[in-house]
């Protein structure tokens, strides 16, 4: 049920897509169905900025046009997926490990569109844990701060390294990620500026103040959500 509801949400965000425009893509398996809906609205003169390589290799498969950040001075429009949706629109993102590039891609968007299924959408952020992109020299000692200021927002679990079957995660940037199992987060924007202070970190997956709509997809169609 949920891959028919994150295709529910991306054919219809594909849907304000025009021609002409310079679109982001995002990342994950929400993200690719938009992919896949955008390709095969066939629109012209499109250029596509992608947010990870996996993005982009799909989106070359499917013949939409790259180009990438610095080719452009703004994004007209970004579709996106979420890990959660809370209130506001307040998000966790960087499941997929690419979180750093979605918010550069997302930051140079005139608009944003989140998409996801409806268990996405969360009465307060933190069930999922919180991706937090650091750099890899010195990364548990950043580590050792990271839990430091989690323990000031009362999350008592340290972050840890996120690992897959050959070693540590490594993102396209050839930075790690530590996950921060938070359970609720009670203020998101402190919980955000915080990290932000911390050498080392590179990037949080808070996305705040930063989407302009979401799009759920549901059994029976797809619900739109706004700030």
């Amino acid at each position: 049920m949920s891959d028919d509801q994150k295709r529910r949400a991306g054919e219809a965000a594909a849907e304000r897509v025009e021609a002409g425009m310079v679109v982001g893509l995002g990342t994950g398996s929400t993200a690719a169905w938009f992919v896949k809906a955008l390709a095969a609205r066939g629109l012209k003169d499109l250029r596509c900025v992608p947010t990870s390589e996996k993005t982009a290799d799909l989106a070359r498969e499917l013949g939409l046009p790259l180009v990438s950040l610095e080719d452009v001075s703004k994004i007209d429009l970004t579709v996106d997926g979420a890990d959660e949706v809370g209130p506001g629109l307040a998000l966790i993102k960087g499941g997929g490990a690419a979180l750093l590039r979605e918010k550069l891609v997302w930051e140079a968007s005139k608009s944003c569109i989140v998409i996801a299924d409806a268990a996405k959408v969360v009465p307060v952020l933190g069930t999922f844990p919180l991706p937090i992109e650091v750099v890899a020299f010195g990364h548990k000692t950043t580590g050792n701060r990271i839990a430091d200021v989690l323990l000031d927002h009362e999350i008592t679990m340290p972050a840890r390294a996120r690992t897959a079957e050959r070693g540590l995660v490594r993102t396209d940037g050839g930075n790690l990620i530590y996950d921060a199992k938070c359970g609720a987060i009670h203020d998101p924007v402190r919980l955000a500026d915080d990290l932000k202070l911390i050498t080392g970190v590179v990037e949080h997956g808070l996305f705040l103040d930063l989407a302009d709509e979401a799009i759920i997809g549901k059994d029976d169609g797809i619900e739109v959500l706004l700030p």
